[in-house]
């Protein structure tokens, strides 16, 4: 369809006319006829533009409802009926069935009052279809506007507004601002709002007759509008607010405004009263004495009514005071112990200031004090020492009743004092009970297990006339004194023959139970005439050596020799050497008889002799066992006494077996052990020099213990067993006694030695002789690789 020109301009001056119609005479809208389609001729043409229809306009909260708003028509009416169609918001959208369009005629009507604060605005589509339902047009816009009509009251955005203004604002001081809301069109009068202030009421009532504060009528602000602004006087404002639309003369709503009076540092604290007394006991600390009260008519709780105090002549320090937070008293206390002797009252000047600074519109007045007497009660002190601990020096060797330290403690009442020593675990000191003089009892030993570090330590107690006491420590630090003389060390020992020619010799030490200063160096001295061929030569500060002078022939020689140590005085000691001098090897140790033979030319070759004695004890071994087995009958059992266990059959031969942690079955054991087992190595009873085993060692003798110094007197073993079995444990207890008192060598019990393996084997010792092989088929240099002492051996095993 084509528009032509010429209807889109009637028809654009015709709606203009009923716009202007209603906008300015604001009389109903009368249903107007827009033919929105039209075409330029006959026939099917390019259509250029659409008209733009201007918005339907229409009140809200219309009552004349059903109400026609515009008709619509198509030219297609004058060729065949058409059928008219609204569609959009209003109609079958929501909010629905808010509009209609009569089909026939085209005319757009409300069917219910319109709500511009819900729905302001509406587009709308219209088409003209023909019976069968196919379109005639394009379909066509249709814009409604719903004017505003004044039917909302305009409202505060809260029901109480809450401000605050510093008491002795000046006029103009800006307080709060208030705000309200209009639901009417903002760009009409409708929503235009203007603010006032109804009434004005103070708390509490009546404080305040002037009016204090205005509003700005467009802003909402609330300002002071006069001086006298005092927060001792009134402490808030109530405030009856009105908002009106039409700038004033529309709709009104109505609002509260609080507004509180906040405080200012106007007022300094004052004490009330100014003067106190107060009572403090002497010798106690941090407790309170008094309180102090001060007024401020300033806000309570807040720091310009806060109050803080000052001392301003206490320079000891011994009082302090503080703030009660919720009274805003001064709490005045002890903070150091008082001294009734020393002084029996203090007068002590208090001052006091605000938290926060005192503002410049305060009147100008001086600072407020207060003065406090203390008066200082007097109580029963406990003695106090000079010192604590009591340090005492004193030589170890003191004597008894010297005096060691006086007048320790006193006290501060002058009451009388006694004394007492409530720890002294060695008992070696003494204590006056009236005067406190300490002294020692009996003299000291600086190796008692009580002394730490030369440090011995007790504890003295002091009580007085009130029963009140006080413990103090008492450190004695021990000095060394020179209390023991050396004790040389070996008293028995071997040197080569030829020792004064290779310079070798017999090597000495001491011992000495002193420290430093009073033991080494050593000072060595032969001082016995009668060993002339000795000599002593001292090595180091502890060794010295032992030699003789010219060779001399094996055998026993007794040399004396002293020692002295370097203590103050100087201690000295004498003591007999017994020195065997021997025939030495290339390693300097002393050769057996045997050994000497085979050290020397002549003689039969010492690896023979090993030969033909093991052989022999070979022999002796099948012999016994021989006998054994004949004469046991084929009974299997152990032989106590002997050690030796014998089979059932006779070629069942055994090495001895000795049990070591066996020690008997007590008087009822028939068939105990030997008592020989029993013997100490060094007590075995003498045998004839003339017999040696087959080791060639004297079987009467065993060797010495090397696990000690044999330096000091050994006590009197028991030397040989008691002949009556009944007396077998005296003999034990007189042994062991022997050996805990040995101050040689540490504690062994005589009663069984565990670590010695008897006599020898009855069935001596086997040898290469009854083997398959000889000592040629056998490589012994390894044991030149085991030191010195396995060359000798390496040598004896050399076939060669």
């Amino acid at each position: 369809m084509v528009l032509r020109s010429l209807a889109l301009c009637a028809l654009t001056t015709l709606l203009l006319q009923v716009w202007s119609a209603t906008e300015l005479q604001e009389v109903e809208l009368l249903p107007r006829t827009l033919y929105i389609w039209r075409n330029q001729g006959k026939g099917v043409i390019r259509v250029k533009r659409d008209w733009i229809i201007p918005p339907i306009r229409v009140l809200e909260n219309s009552k004349q409802v059903p109400e026609d708003l515009v008709q619509i028509k198509s030219d297609k009416i004058f060729m065949s009926e058409v059928i008219y169609k609204l569609e959009g918001p209003g109609v079958d959208q929501e909010p629905k069935d808010l509009f209609e369009i009569d089909d026939k005629t085209g005319v757009i009507r409300s069917k219910k009052p319109l709500d511009r604060e819900k729905y302001n605005y509406f587009t709308l589509k219209a088409f003209a279809l023909s019976p069968s339902g196919e379109r005639l047009e394009n379909p066509s816009t249709i814009e409604i506007v719903v004017l505003d009509q004044n039917d909302n009251r305009p409202a505060f955005t809260q029901s109480q507004f809450i401000g605050t203004v510093a008491e002795f604002s000046v006029p103009g001081t800006s307080v709060m601002s208030v705000s309200a809301t209009d639901a009417d069109d903002p760009k009409t009068d409708n929503a235009f709002l203007s603010y006032s202030i109804i009434s004005q009421e103070s708390i509490p009532a009546n404080a305040v007759n002037k009016t204090m504060f205005g509003i700005n009528n467009k802003t909402g602000t609330i300002y002071t509008r006069d001086v006298g602004l005092d927060r001792e006087a009134v402490k808030s404002f109530r405030l009856k607010l009105q908002i009106a639309d039409m700038g004033g003369m529309g709709l009104t709503g109505e609002g509260m405004a609080i507004i509180h009076v906040t405080d200012i540092n106007n007022h300094a604290p004052q004490f009330s009263p100014a003067s106190y007394s107060m009572i403090a006991e002497e010798n106690r600390k941090d407790y309170e004495i008094g309180r102090v009260t001060v007024t401020d008519r300033d806000d309570r709780g807040t720091g310009n009514w806060e109050a803080r105090f000052t001392i301003s002549n206490d320079p000891e320090g011994n009082f302090a005071i503080s703030t009660d937070a919720a009274t805003n008293q001064g709490v005045l206390t002890v903070v150091k112990p008082l001294d009734f002797e020393a002084l029996d009252e203090y007068v002590l000047i208090l001052k006091v200031v605000n938290l926060n600074p005192l503002s410049s519109k305060a009147p100008n007045l001086p600072v407020s004090t207060a003065t406090v007497v203390v008066t200082v009660v007097n109580q029963n002190e406990a003695p106090r020492f000079r010192e604590d601990p009591i340090h005492i020096v004193v030589p170890e060797s003191v004597a008894p009743e010297t005096l060691l330290k006086s007048n320790i403690a006193f006290d501060p009442d002058d009451s009388d004092l006694r004394y007492e020593m409530t720890k002294d675990p060695e008992r070696w000191l003494h204590i006056d009970r009236d005067t406190g003089d300490i002294t020692a009892k009996r003299t000291f030993n600086m190796r008692s297990p009580h002394v730490k570090n030369n440090i011995y330590n007790a504890v003295v107690k002091v009580t007085d006339a009130g029963g009140v006491s006080t413990a103090a420590k008492v450190t004695i630090t021990l000095t060394e004194t020179n209390d023991f003389p050396p004790q040389l060390f070996p008293l028995i020992g071997s040197v080569c023959k030829d020792a004064g020619q290779t310079g070798s010799g017999l090597v000495l030490s001491a011992l000495d139970e002193d420290l430093p200063p009073h033991a080494a160096p050593y000072t060595f001295e032969k001082l016995d005439d009668l060993s002339i061929n000795w000599t002593v030569s001292q090595v180091n500060d502890t060794h010295a050596v032992l030699r003789p002078l010219v060779e001399l022939e094996a055998g026993d020689y007794v040399v004396g020799v002293s020692v002295w140590d370097s203590g103050s005085p100087v201690l000295s000691a004498y003591a007999q050497v017994n020195v065997t001098v021997c025939l030495c090897d290339a390693f300097g140790d002393c050769r057996s008889e045997a050994g000497a033979v085979h050290g020397s030319s002549v003689g039969i070759n010492f690896v023979a002799i090993i030969v033909i004695l093991a052989s022999i004890a070979l022999l002796l071994l099948l012999l016994f066992v021989a006998v054994a087995a004949t004469t046991c009958g084929g009974r299997h059992r152990l032989k106590k006494g002997t050690g030796l266990l014998v089979g059932e059959s006779e070629d069942d031969v055994r090495d001895n077996v000795f049990r070591y942690d066996e020690q008997g079955g007590g008087e009822e054991d028939e068939n105990a052990f030997n008592i020989d087992l029993l013997w100490n190595p060094h007590d075995a009873p003498s045998t004839p020099a003339s017999f040696y085993p087959v080791s060639g060692v004297p079987r009467g003798r065993q060797p010495l213990r090397k696990d000690a110094p044999q330096i000091l007197p050994s006590p009197i073993y028991p030397r040989r067993p008691p002949a009556d079995p009944t007396d077998i444990e005296d003999y034990i207890n007189d042994g062991l006694e022997a050996a805990d008192n040995d101050p040689n060598v540490p504690p062994y019990d005589t009663a069984l030695i565990y670590d010695y393996e008897g006599e020898g084997s009855l069935a001596g010792s086997l040898s290469t002789a009854s083997s398959n092989s000889s000592d040629g088929d056998q490589d012994y240099d390894y044991l030149n690789d085991w030191g010195p002492r396995f060359h000798k051996l390496a040598n004896m095993y050399d076939p060669r």
